[in-house]
């Protein structure tokens, strides 16, 4: 099979092209009109923003940038412009139209702002309350000063569809002459199938070692344009459904990843600590300004010694440190439960529900009594407030929400290759999903010792959801003590997670009833006690000084002071008494552990995990590991 015509030019500067090597597209030809656009600062910003923003933190390949991708899309805008102009000739497509259409693809991201989607979709957001920004608006602002600064010879209406042209909406040309199918290259309101996908699919794929199922030539070959829109070979719908699943597929496993989230967070939060002092948001609107916020704001504010900027550089610490937010629960909910979720499970109300469930005590000695004989620390209940907590409801899809995107996508046939129509389920495979759309749910946490705490007061609000939002489909006959479950009694949770079979068919069956209702299931595989977090690893615990959980001082020393046995509070705040203890125990047990790098020996401190430390046996007696005789408690060291 021979290639098609816009791929037959060899490597060649004689011809007025300069030629570049892109790991995607092999050799990459661009005339001078895109070179005066890619030497400008404007466009050489782009080397300093990640393509994939925090998912570099956990991938290491992800060091691409927006850069490269641009150039990407420039060019593969220009080949498919070019095949339909010469598969199509009574299209009329011009060379003007294939120089619009590949700067379209070249300056679509000018307007990202540090770390990609998270400045546009996080940051903004919290920082301009009902701005609706958008990294496109910025990608305008940056082209139109970009042609005044640098004087580009751009026709006035050239500028203007070159700018319709990113938006992808033909409206907003002022003349009707330009083709409505070329607005479907760079930026594809119809379906989403465009030129942007799928070089980002392809990028992204092998940025993170993984081998995409797709060829972009036979993609662009396939296309051609009837009914004024872009249509594809039936032969190659499978093609077009693995660039859905690819999108859903980065997204769910890439994009979203909770470590890479969490760091976006972490992010966000030292940018607003830095906003009052810095006015970063302002500069959204100064293209001038704008040039400098790139991916480099982070260790420029590290570099500063201003004492406004004190929490920003410590949350930045923290991220080098690797002392990261942590996911406190997570759970796959319906796309159109996103409403009611977004509504009552948030920040403010788990808090609520936390402090109701472990009713509040002054920081002491004393401890409260939670189920299951876990034990809670009175000042952890005391000072958990909704700023130590973030719920996030990230909507993934095949690239048209909840729906179906081969819907919107119409075919055409070698037998009929002037008619289109949309294909049917027998036309592709009774194995596609019924379902394209799905929300997650995480809950993180921003210190470590609010752990459990907040995990309990997420499921209890979960439950409290479920029984207003599911019980239509809870009332079937046989789902009334499921029912019952939901609203009355709480959820056992054991210290450890019963074991699953990972099987599709079981983990489906076990979310339905007999009868076809919904049954209450938390996410069983990320259970803790309720104390989870004051009693960790010390090696998680010495990552950071916010790690370390000594009791307050005023609340050591009435520890040191007391006389009276301790008394442990239930959540109905019933007093019962407990096992004598004196104050050297109690302090003991209150004590900061001590960092690795400072411990004498390979022992732990009580209820640690070191390989020597004591245990009880059956009889109640301290032994050794390897021996049952009596040994002495070493004395704990002061950090």
């Amino acid at each position: 099979m021979s290639q098609p015509a816009f791929l037959n030019h060899p490597p060649r500067s004689h011809d007025g092209m300069r030629w570049i090597r892109d790991p995607i597209h092999d050799y990459v030809p661009f005339g001078d009109h895109v070179w005066g656009v890619v030497d400008t600062k404007h466009f050489q910003r782009l080397r300093s923003i990640k393509q994939l923003g925090t998912s570099y933190y956990v991938w290491s390949g992800a060091s691409h940038n927006r850069f490269e991708h641009s150039l990407g899309v420039a060019h593969l805008a220009r080949q498919m412009a070019l095949h339909l102009q010469q598969a199509q000739p009574e299209l009329g497509i011009t060379d003007r139209d294939v120089r619009c259409v590949e700067l379209a693809g070249l300056c679509h991201d000018l307007g990202h702002g540090p770390w990609s989607h998270v400045w546009d979709s996080m940051f903004i957001p919290r920082a301009l309350k009902g701005k609706g920004w958008q990294h496109e608006h910025a990608s305008e602002m940056m082209f139109d000063d970009m042609i005044r600064e640098y004087k580009l010879d751009f026709p006035a209406a050239d500028v203007l569809f070159i700018k319709a042209l990113i938006a992808g909406d033909e409206t907003r040309c002022r003349t009707p002459a330009e083709k409505p199918f070329l607005f479907e290259i760079v930026a594809n309101k119809r379906n989403g199938i465009d030129v942007d996908k799928f070089d980002y699919i392809a990028r992204d794929g092998r940025a993170i070692g993984e081998q995409q199922n797709l060829s972009l030539t036979r993609l662009i070959s396939s296309a051609r344009v009837i009914e004024n829109q872009i249509c594809y070979d039936i032969k190659d719908a499978n093609q077009i459904y693995e660039v859905c699943y690819q999108r859903f597929s980065l997204h769910k496993r890439i994009y979203n990843h909770k470590t890479a989230k969490a760091i976006e967070h972490m992010l966000v939060d030292a940018i607003m600590a830095a906003e009052p002092y810095m006015k970063i948001a302002e500069q959204i609107e100064d293209p001038k300004m704008y040039l400098r916020l790139t991916d480099d704001i982070m260790p420029f504010i590290e570099r500063t010694e201003n004492p406004e900027l004190e929490e920003a550089r410590r949350i930045f610490e923290r991220v080098r440190n690797r002392d990261l937010y942590r996911c406190v629960d997570y759970k796959v909910f319906d796309w159109d439960d996103e409403p009611s979720l977004n509504s009552v499970i948030t920040a403010e109300s788990i808090v609520a529900e936390a402090k109701r469930l472990f009713p509040d005590v002054p920081p002491s000695p004393r401890m409260i009594e939670a189920p299951h004989d876990d034990k809670l620390y009175p000042e952890d209940v005391a000072e958990l407030t909704a700023d130590h907590v973030i719920v996030t409801l990230s909507k993934m899809h095949y690239g048209m929400k909840a729906q179906n995107p081969l819907d919107s996508i119409k075919f055409y046939s070698k037998t009929h290759p002037n008619e289109c129509a949309n294909a049917q389920k027998g036309d592709l495979s009774t194995l596609m999903p019924k379902i394209f759309g799905e929300v997650m749910l995480r809950v993180y946490t921003k210190e470590m010792r609010f752990f459990g705490l907040v995990q309990a007061g997420y499921r209890s609000i979960y439950e409290r959801w479920f029984a207003e939002n599911k019980k239509a489909e809870s009332e079937g006959p046989g789902t009334e003590q499921n029912s019952r479950a939901a609203t009355e009694e709480p959820i056992e949770r054991p210290r450890t997670p019963v074991k699953r079979q990972l099987s599709k068919v079981s983990s489906f069956k076990s979310m339905v009833s007999d009868s076809g209702g919904a049954v209450l299931e938390h996410n069983s595989f990320t259970r803790v006690p309720v104390h989870f977090g004051r009693h960790m690893s010390p090696t998680r615990l010495g990552k950071s000084p916010d790690a370390t959980f000594a009791l307050p001082a005023a609340a050591a020393a009435a520890a040191a002071e007391a006389s009276d046995p301790p008394l442990l509070f239930s959540p109905s705040r019933t007093a019962v008494p407990s096992s004598p203890a004196d104050a050297s125990d109690l302090q003991r047990l209150f004590q900061a552990p001590t960092p690795p790098s400072t411990r004498a020996g390979p022992s732990n401190v009580e209820g640690g995990s070191g390989k020597k430390r004591g245990r009880e046996n059956s009889k109640g007696k301290e032994t050794g590991k390897r021996g049952g005789s009596k040994s002495p408690p070493k004395k704990q060291r002061n950090v």
